[in-house]
């Protein structure tokens, strides 16, 4: 074998095209409302967007001097298109060593890589479709102009959303901003992370073939752990020790960033969001419902394990800024070491100790 057959192959096998085709195909359309309302709704999330960053940056001293660009107000089909836009450049770097071991591909080597990536494309756009209708906005450090970032608010979906809440057009407009806007301040006052969460996901990626097929000999322990626990994705019990290992880690960022994002909306809130508290109770028992379909789909896709994020990051964060103000809370940007470890999450007194000694 040749040196050049043994280099592993880089980025997923995945029909792109097809997985936005797929994913566009299968959306069910948002909240039938009229011309003016929907063209009320970008306006009012758009300019959300600006004002609730100027908010994020008063409260929590990050992004001073940098311009607040404006956001991307799309439908479902948009937001499905910059997800796989984001996702295909985050795992370009992925190097995957099956790939590698196939010989100088002939026709048929060629047609069974075709079969695979097409079937992963149809399944990502499949779950996307999914996805797509439950998303408000997101900030997407890996898709837009130059894929260098860009913020969504899927307008659909905030009328959607706002409607079964029955609260406030203006004030929930502003309120998913500001979640969104502290996402979107994370990675452009942070110059580092962007490439770090990159080289994390890179690295996980690149092993999870190996992590997959050890847990073949854990399936007894696997499926007990699955019928106990809600608050656990699969992607995290198919993980062997090392991949464990870089899922903690990745794990404890994007529940520290969603707990920061979610400390934001409850300190900016009050002073510009008149009807505040009733949308943080209302949206809380939204996160929780839903039928047992759902429900079902929320365990195999790791969703309940996401709330469990906003739950336990929100925590972090109110402690941390608590005990040692905002400008020791920021203290955790400087640089990777100073992230909170997975343990650290639930002890923040520990990372207290460990950063501030």
């Amino acid at each position: 074998m040749t040196a050049t057959s043994e280099r592993p192959a880089t980025g997923l096998p995945v029909r792109w095209d097809l997985a936005v085709a797929t994913g566009s195909r299968l959306v069910p359309p948002g909240p039938a409302v009229g011309r003016e309302e929907a063209a009320a709704e970008v306006a009012r999330l758009a300019r959300g967007a600006r004002v609730g960053e100027g908010h994020v940056r008063e409260l929590t001293g990050l992004g001073a001097g940098y311009d607040i660009p404006d956001a991307a107000v799309v439908d479902r089909p948009g937001w499905i298109a910059s997800g796989v836009e984001g996702i295909r450049t985050l795992t370009s770097g992925v190097r995957l060593p099956t790939a590698a071991r196939t010989p100088s591909p002939g026709l048929l080597a060629r047609a069974a890589s075709g079969v695979t990536a097409g079937v992963a494309g149809a399944q990502m756009g499949t779950l996307l479709a999914f996805l797509s209708t439950k998303v408000l906005g997101q900030y997407d450090p890996f898709a837009g102009p130059q894929n260098g970032g860009h913020l969504l608010l899927v307008a659909p979906n905030v009328t959607a959303a706002r409607q079964a809440l029955e609260v406030d057009a203006e004030d929930f407009a502003l309120w998913v901003c500001v979640h969104e806007a502290t996402h979107r301040l994370q990675f452009t006052a942070v110059p580092w992370l962007r490439d770090h969460f990159r080289d994390e996901v890179t690295a996980f990626a690149s092993g999870m073939e190996s992590g997959v097929s050890a847990a073949l000999d854990r399936l007894p322990e696997i499926t007990r752990a699955i019928r106990s626990r809600s608050d656990t994705s699969m992607l995290e019990l198919l993980q062997g020790p090392e991949q464990g290992a870089i899922l903690d880690r990745l794990l404890a960022l994007t529940t520290l960033l969603e707990g920061h994002a979610e400390h934001v909306m409850d300190e900016v809130g009050p002073a510009v969001i008149p009807s505040v508290a009733t949308i943080r109770g209302r949206f809380s028992a939204r996160r929780r419902g839903g039928g047992p379909i759902d429900r079902l789909l929320r365990v195999l896709l790791g969703v309940q394990a996401k709330v469990k994020q906003y739950e336990q990051g929100r925590v972090f964060v109110d402690e941390v800024v608590g005990t040692i103000g905002m400008e020791g809370f920021n203290a955790v940007w400087t640089s990777p070491d100073t992230l909170p470890r997975r343990s650290e999450i639930t002890d923040p007194s520990a990372w207290m100790d460990r950063v501030h000694g």
